[in-house]
């Protein structure tokens, strides 16, 4: 019995209350309909973004603005979240810089009622959809992979510096938008072989 309460203890206690993206659900009870706003402002996780396009800066400012409501499944959490991101255009690579506003939604599940929809649904639960849940630890739930999946999907995928940027130039690199006009003298390669020939003494014709 003493062994069991300690691997329910351990389950319950997996998640860090210190961490600033973990929540504690205690005040809200298990009330149907119970409500509590929470708005924090913390540094931001590593790697929260695009990976070498775009992104919140490690330990940047980030604000966030959260509704936590008590449903019959668990809690649901509704919220704003605002950071600064920076990345480098994928047309001419000079710097990029933005504000990121994001809003996301969870449903965060008690123990008992994950396990009792998995029940229910039985074989109809594939890993996919199970990976897909999130649950309630004791009190408290973990907001990073949800506010991760949000913030990369309002990303660029390919940020630009301005919506009209020209890119670069393909034989020398200069950044095209600095200098619209910019451009390199080519040659016809079809004449490429008569480049530097002259004409010889005598071609003009033979003089009568």
């Amino acid at each position: 019995m003493r062994a069991a309460a300690a691997g329910s203890q351990e389950t319950l206690n997996r998640l860090d209350h210190r961490d600033p993206l973990v929540f504690d659900t205690h005040e809200l009870g298990r009330r149907p309909g119970s409500l509590r706003k929470v708005a924090r402002t913390l540094e931001a996780p590593a790697e929260l973004g695009i990976a070498d396009v775009i992104g919140v800066p490690e330990k940047s400012e980030i604000t966030l603005e959260l509704r936590l409501e008590s449903v019959v499944e668990g809690v649901l959490v509704t919220g704003t979240a605002e950071a600064r991101v920076t990345g480098e255009c994928s047309r001419c690579l000079e710097p990029v810089e933005d504000d990121l506003e994001v809003d996301f939604q969870e449903l965060y599940y008690y123990p008992e009622s994950e396990e009792r929809h998995r029940a229910i649904a039985g074989d109809d639960v594939d890993e996919e959809s199970e990976d897909e849940t999130y649950r309630l630890e004791g009190d408290l739930f973990d907001l990073q992979p949800v506010l991760r999946d949000a913030v990369v999907l309002a990303l660029p995928l390919q940020p630009v510096c301005q919506d009209d940027c020209l890119g670069l130039c393909s034989e020398c690199g200069a950044r095209l938008s600095d200098d619209p006009s910019h451009h390199h003298d080519a040659a016809d390669p079809r004449w490429a072989a008569l480049q530097g020939l002259s004409a010889a003494p005598g071609d003009e014709g033979d003089e009568e």
